[in-house]
């Protein structure tokens, strides 16, 4: 048995672009993205790399009818109007046809957006706006390094609706140091109380390389018990419901018809170009990640791609990735897709781990394929995890 990626049948272009801006006012206390902060930083030579690179790319792989672009960080909108104009030409210029009902979003901070702004980001084709909220405590937002305060979190939103941007997220965190159940409570209430059409609502998670990993190891990080954790999970779970909001993915609620369609992307393990620095990228069944420091990817995106690393994925590889993205979806995944893709049956391939999270009552069958039962849920990673390594391979 021959298994295909499925990637040399459908050669059709990504039709999602994702594109990084690295550039923070200042680093938060949890983050290990890749941003450095803002001052003394060449952004504009920045802007110019990430043009070059634009027009590599196309030029090896061009691009067809865009249906989702996605500006990350660091912090976007820390670019000056004048800037973001700049680069939202450029993005236009290199990726010139969009399909009608493009969802074009921006990751924005709290404080670092104006009507000015927002209104030069509305006209260059931006039309969904996530806001970096994380909590409605100021003395949790301190506590992580964030710079906003709440009034900042009103203020930004009020801007936002002025400029006719009505298509709009916030991320929520939960386990955060200090934070309570009831904290956590208060701040999904103020959430609702906006009405916003979508909500990101993560967990806390210590990474190396960060100022919480180094307070975390000398025990000086007073994180929530891990039963405290739990009833937050399920208190979020049952307050978005109760409101009206439907649980897509692990960590998202939205209204129907405002999930997330460019992350929709990643979960489906579907094919997007990734821009910028320290950036990834999967075209064509090679997944590729950029060089990270600002100085050495405009010096690389001068010469060429500016890549750090680019290799095929497996495709055995290829398979698990489906199932650990996939399953983060309420849908969750579907046979007829993974046979699409792969040109294998998926309860063939993986019949060892399925029939084990099913007789554990982690998954269960859908008309389709499978997806998480409500208890698998709160032990995803556990789930995710039986599919690594677990590929049959039939000679």
């Amino acid at each position: 048995m021959t298994l295909s990626t499925g990637h040399e049948q459908d050669s059709s272009a990504p039709k999602a672009v994702y594109i990084h801006i690295p550039f923070c006012t200042n680093k938060c206390f949890y983050c290990d993205f890749n941003s450095y902060v803002l001052k003394d930083q060449p952004v504009m030579d920045y802007l110019q790399a990430l043009e070059r690179e634009m027009e590599h790319t196309v030029r090896l792989n061009p691009p067809g009818k865009i249906k989702t672009i996605f500006v990350g960080g660091g912090t976007p909108t820390v670019l000056t109007p004048k800037e973001m104009e700049y680069f939202l030409k450029s993005v236009r210029t290199y990726f010139p046809a969009w399909s009608d009902d493009i969802e074009f979003s921006m990751e924005a901070n709290p404080g670092t957006t104006d009507l000015e702004k927002l209104s030069v980001m509305k006209e260059g084709g931006v039309n969904r706006v996530s806001f970096g909220v994380q909590a409605f405590q100021n003395s949790l937002l301190s506590g992580i390094g964030r710079i906003h305060n709440t009034d900042d979190v009103y203020r930004s939103l009020e801007n936002a609706r002025a400029a006719g941007l009505t298509n709009l997220s916030i991320d929520l965190m939960f386990g955060l140091p200090n934070q309570t159940v009831d904290m956590l409570d208060e701040s999904i209430s103020r959430a609702l109380e906006l009405g916003l059409p979508h909500y990101s609502i993560y967990s806390l998670k210590v990474e190396e390389n960060t100022l919480f990993h180094t307070m975390y190891q000398k025990n000086q990080l007073p994180l929530p018990h891990e039963d405290d954790e739990l009833q937050m999970y399920l208190l979020l779970m049952s307050r978005m419901k109760q409101a009206g909001y439907v649980q897509y993915e692990i960590s998202n609620f939205a209204k129907p018809g405002f999930e997330s369609r460019h992350n929709m992307t990643y979960w489906r393990n579907e094919d997007y170009y990734g821009l910028g620095a320290g950036a990834h990228g999967y075209v064509a069944g090679q997944r590729h990640m950029n060089i990270k420091g600002i100085n050495p990817y405009i010096e690389a995106a001068g010469k060429g791609l500016p890549r750090l690393d680019s290799f095929p994925v497996p495709a055995a590889e290829a398979m698990e990735d489906f199932m650990m993205v996939g399953l983060r979806m309420a849908e969750g995944v579907t046979s007829e897709r993974f046979n699409r893709q792969f040109g294998q049956p998926l309860d063939e391939v993986f019949a060892r781990p399925l029939a084990k999270m099913l007789a554990a009552g982690l998954l269960e069958q859908t008309p389709v394929g499978y997806r998480l039962s409500e208890r698998g849920i709160l032990f995803g990673n556990d789930v995710f995890g039986e599919f690594i390594g677990s590929v049959a391979v039939n000679s």
